[in-house]
């Protein structure tokens, strides 16, 4: 892993999802002087040598149940998560599991980078407590109108996931989740499970499988 904080830091961003890869990726690129995004990866382990993997946990398993080994693959980098999940409890589990950092989806992209070049100089970074209202990146139906929550939870049921399944994946309430599954359906015009399942799977809310390696003259 390089050290050398006078180039731009490598970093890999990782999620099963590829819009929501690619949003991060675009949120980070005006950045490119202090930041170089060589790999995104969709349901892919980290094949190229980077400084910093960005771990974005959309629709994925969370705190100590990260699988590093599967996402580092060998690879000696540092992995950041980054969440609108921050409660304090989540945020010490993914750190005592191997985390380098935690990053709250609430914050700009100037202070993703910040953090990152401090995770970077071996710092370990959490979430601030002050409530952020900034809505970073890019996720599957947001030009349905759906709300990053609401679509997490689309996508948990499109994978196949249970009520109470979602709400252990998402450290929700049931209660949380039932509000976000009855407020999803109403945008997307479904009114059962079945019809938001087929509805998820038409609308890319199945997992993705990609992996995109960015050459030196990109």
């Amino acid at each position: 892993m390089s050290t050398d904080q006078t180039s731009p830091i490598r970093l890999a961003i990782v999620n099963d999802y590829e819009i929501v890869v690619a949003g991060v990726a675009a949120m980070l690129t005006p950045y490119s002087d202090r930041v170089a995004i060589v790999e995104l990866d969709s349901g892919m382990p980290v094949a190229s040598d980077v400084d910093l993997i960005l771990y974005d946990t959309f629709g994925q398993v969370q705190g100590d149940g990260v699988d590093l080994d599967r996402l580092l693959h060998g690879n000696d980098a540092r992995l950041v998560v980054f969440s609108w999940n921050v409660q304090r409890d989540l945020v010490q589990r993914a750190l005592e599991h191997g985390a380098a950092g935690y990053l709250s989806k609430g914050m700009t992209a100037e202070e993703v980078v910040d953090a990152l070049e401090q995770v970077a100089e071996g710092k370990i970074v959490i979430p601030a407590d002050r409530r952020l209202d900034h809505h970073s990146g890019q996720w599957p139906g947001r030009e349905h109108g759906l709300t990053e929550r609401e679509a997490e939870v689309l996508a948990l049921i499109t994978q196949g996931l249970s009520n109470q399944e979602i709400a252990e994946r998402t450290y929700l309430s049931i209660n949380s989740v039932k509000t976000y599954i009855r407020t999803a359906y109403r945008k997307i015009g479904v009114v059962r499970r079945s019809q938001a399942v087929v509805w998820g799977m038409q609308h890319g809310f199945e997992p993705d499988r990609t992996r995109v390696v960015e050459s030196a003259g990109d």
